[in-house]
């Protein structure tokens, strides 16, 4: 285990140390919470944790720390976030950070244990989220029309001989990790109906991330990915790849995007000031090109704007408990592994070959 890692585990223990008790006070008092951990209450029925109940449990931090979803490189969002982040510091008075993760597991144990206050959460995630670590929705990513949604869209090479569903039987299709809505989830509720059932028809091979998908696709990795279309296009637009080399076989209808939320323990008036610091801010020009043309944040919730989301996890019996997600952890840490040690296979080839006698440079 590294020093890292070990830190993290500590930040986290010592924090259920201390709210441990609080917990089971609330638990006590709370006369329902629906599918929310113990520790959160829901007695206004809208899904998602209240407020605490004392005053005294209300959380003002002098530095609000800010994640956005998981990609290959952490760096890339960071530097996207970059204005919003300098505004965010000037608009709430409160200096806000970034905060790279590297799965949609370590996000959602980073808001539970409190060292993350607001994030933007991937569709799938966004549930276990709210389930599990207290994360209230409020906002998507969007223009003035309305927020950004997404569909899944199963992509191939466009040199390859798939060009549709059925022709992806017995072969290699990407899913991106097992908690994700676009990327495995809803391709698991939507797939069988098409006459392909994952695990059965086709080898899953869980890569990581939607960018991951995309790039396994283009090299060849994999023959096929079901992927979000946003993240897809993004992509495209950036020059990451190119949209003539793919071919979409097969797309489903919209989900919303990433939701942004808040810890639900924050101070009320914090609270309120962090989302109107969201819905009035405008993204400059890079922020917009690099966020697929949307200017802003549109106001979303949970109990609405989710319900295709639950309806999805409902059809393949994937409930967003503790239980189901320390299975999708682990999944996630295997697969994390796993790309590390092809990394470092590779690395090790690249040097042997480099080390070869007689090899000119």
């Amino acid at each position: 285990m590294t020093v890292r890692t070990l830190t993290l585990a500590a930040i986290g223990a010592a924090f259920m140390a201390v709210h441990a008790p609080q917990a089971a006070a609330q638990a006590s008092e709370c006369s329902f919470r629906g599918a929310l951990d113990d520790a959160y209450c829901d007695e206004n029925r809208d899904l998602v944790a209240d407020p605490p109940k004392d005053p005294a449990r209300f959380r003002d931090p002098s530095t609000l720390v800010f994640a956005y979803t998981p990609v290959e490189d952490p760096a890339l969002y960071a530097s996207q976030f970059r204005p919003f982040m300098e505004y965010l510091t000037r608009c709430t008075g409160k200096r806000t950070v970034y905060f790279p993760v590297t799965s949609n597991a370590a996000q959602v144990e980073a808001m539970r244990s409190g060292r993350l206050h607001i994030a933007g959460f991937s569709t799938g995630p966004t549930a276990f989220a709210v389930n599990l670590a207290g994360a209230v929705p409020f906002a998507v990513k969007g223009k003035e029309d309305g927020y950004e949604s997404y569909r899944v869209a199963v992509i191939v090479r466009a040199d390859s001989p798939f060009r549709q569903m059925s022709d992806l039987k017995g072969k290699r299709v990407a899913h991106t990790s097992a908690t994700s809505n676009s990327g495995n989830l809803a391709p698991r509720a939507f797939f069988p109906e098409l006459g392909l059932v994952p695990d059965q028809d086709y080898q899953v091979i869980y890569s990581g991330g939607h960018d991951r998908s995309v790039m396994g696709v283009n090299s060849g990795d994999y023959d096929a990915a079901p992927v979000a279309s946003d993240v897809f296009h993004r992509m495209v637009a950036r020059g990451q790849v190119r949209g003539e080399t793919f071919r979409i076989i097969w797309q489903s209808a919209p989900f919303p995007t990433s939701s942004f939320a808040h810890a639900h323990d924050l101070r009320p008036d914090l609270v309120e000031k962090i989302k109107q610091c969201f819905y009035d801010f405008r993204f400059p020009e890079e922020m917009k090109r690099d966020l697929g043309g949307n200017d802003r944040f549109v106001p979303a919730t949970y109990l609405k704007d989710w319900e295709p989301v639950r309806f999805v996890a409902d059809k393949v019996n994937a409930p967003y408990t503790r239980a189901a997600f320390d299975i999708e952890a682990r999944r996630e840490a295997e697969a994390e592994a796993r790309r590390r040690a092809a990394r470092e296979e590779q690395q090790r080839q690249q040097q042997q070959q480099q080390q070869q006698p007689g090899r000119t440079q």
